[in-house]
Formats: C-alpha cells, structure tokens, sequence
C-alpha cells in the first residue's frame, strides 16, 4: 500500500532519487545515482553509449524498479508502481526510438494515451451512458486541441507511419503531453534528425517548457542540443555519475572529456 498522500508545494522536487543502483546479474547498470528536480527545470543526462542512460528513465517511468534506492514524484514514493502508475504521479516520457501506435489515427494516439484518469467503468462503456459520453467528447476536444497547439490537425485522420520522421517526433512529444505531466522525459528527441530539424527541436522543446509550465529532463547525444537548451547536465559513464553542472562547466570537464574522447584522445 501507498504511502499517504503528501502535500506538494513549491519546495518539493517534481523529482527526487536517492542511492539508486540497478543490478542486472552480474552487470550493475546504475550506480549510487542521485538526482533533484524542482518545477520548472530543464536539465540534461549525457554520457557515452551504454553509460546507463535509459535504463535511468526506465527505473524514473517504472518499467524497471531498483535493485537499491527510492525515487519519489512530487513527493511520492514510487516503489513498487508499474508504468501507468507512476504516468498518473504526473510523469510522461518519449523514447530512443518511436513508439507510436502505427495502426491508429493521429488523433487516437492522443486520446488512447488519457486512458489512465477515464472516470467512467466497464459498464458506461457498454451501455454508452451519459458519463462516457460527456467523458469521450472531453478527450477528443483536448486531443484536438494538441493537434492545433502542435501544428498537427492536418494529419489528424492519418496514420503515423505515413508522416515525416520529424513529424513523428513532435506527435509522441505531443501524445505524452496530453497525459498533463509535471515531468517530461525525453529520451534522444533529436535521435535520426538533420541539422534543420533539430534546430526547430530545439525551438519546440524552449516553447513546450514555457507554454506548458512542465519540468523537463532530457537525454540527448546531440551536445549542440544540450548546451543551448539546458540549464544543467548529469554526466554518466558506465552507471556511474561522474560530473554535474551549467553546459560551460561540463563542455570543460576533464572527466567528461576523458569518457568522451578516451586519455589517448585528450
């Protein structure tokens, strides 16, 4: 059982992780890692290929629980809370590669990711009722709403498959924010972009962070993307934290430079 709710304020992080260490046989992924988040926030994870990044967002989104260590949203202990659980603590997060749903509209890939707070049960649905009817038109006039905010109708009635591949990004960004989270996670949204479109990413994460008042944590190995968008970075190499900072701090660490390039590179 959950403990009691506890109250949120300005002072409580939207995110806090304690001693997490993540085991994996004999392979130990994630190590004594410590992080805090407060409202508002735009901060960064980076390190080198198979420093522990994801399994990181894993463990925060609760796919993965730590073998050693709590992580509390807004408050709350997640200890034990599978996915869809810990979505309706108010986290949301987009992967490495995309995961839309292919064999649904645009516009039911937004309204299928609210299933989680539907107020209606088994038989309003059945039966069609007054609640599920009120409740329906509800999600499709918010998913509509994304849509436009997102530049999106036109695609409405298409399938994701068949959109460009930077349109597909913005969708499932668009689709977790349709899950109103305080936390945002953002596993390499710039992964498979060119040059142009990761500018405009950059343009679309600055306005999401401002226009949705959401706290934004984001891995990506576009450093130019980094260093423009975030106020600190979390450096990892191999699940370890090895450095943590503002961008021009972390561009001139040594450690950071080290698992980057390698000594023999300096």
């Amino acid at each position: 059982m959950m403990a009691q709710t506890q109250i949120q304020t300005d002072t409580t992080p939207v995110l806090e992780v304690r001693g997490m260490t993540q085991q994996f046989g004999g392979l130990r992924a994630v190590s004594d890692f410590n992080v805090k988040l407060m409202p508002g926030e735009l901060t960064g994870l980076i390190g080198p290929n198979g420093a522990g990044k994801t399994t990181v967002f894993n463990l925060v989104s609760g796919f993965y629980q730590p073998t050693v260590g709590e992580i509390f949203i807004n408050g709350q202990p997640t200890a034990g809370l599978k996915p869809h659980k810990v979505t309706s603590l108010g986290v949301a997060r987009t992967f490495q590669n995309i995961r839309l749903w292919n064999d649904m509209t645009v516009l039911d890939n937004i309204r299928v990711a609210q299933h989680y707070w539907l107020n209606y049960g088994f038989f309003s649905s059945v039966f069609r009722t007054k609640q599920y009817k009120q409740r329906e038109a509800q999600i499709s006039e918010e998913a509509y709403e994304l849509l436009e905010v997102f530049d999106l109708m036109q695609f409405a009635d298409e399938f994701p498959k068949n959109l460009p591949y930077g349109t597909q990004r913005k969708l499932e960004i668009a689709r977790a924010l349709s899950t109103h989270p305080k936390l945002l996670l953002l596993d390499e949204p710039a992964a498979g972009l060119n040059s142009a479109d990761a500018k405009d990413l950059i343009r679309l994460v600055r306005w999401i962070h401002e226009k949705f008042d959401v706290t934004i944590w984001m891995i990506e190995h576009h450093m130019d993307v980094m260093m423009e968008l975030c106020e600190q970075i979390k450096v990892i190499d191999f699940g370890e934290t090895i450095a943590e900072g503002d961008p021009e701090e972390i561009r001139n660490h040594p450690a950071v430079i080290t698992a980057y390039l390698g000594d023999d590179n300096i």
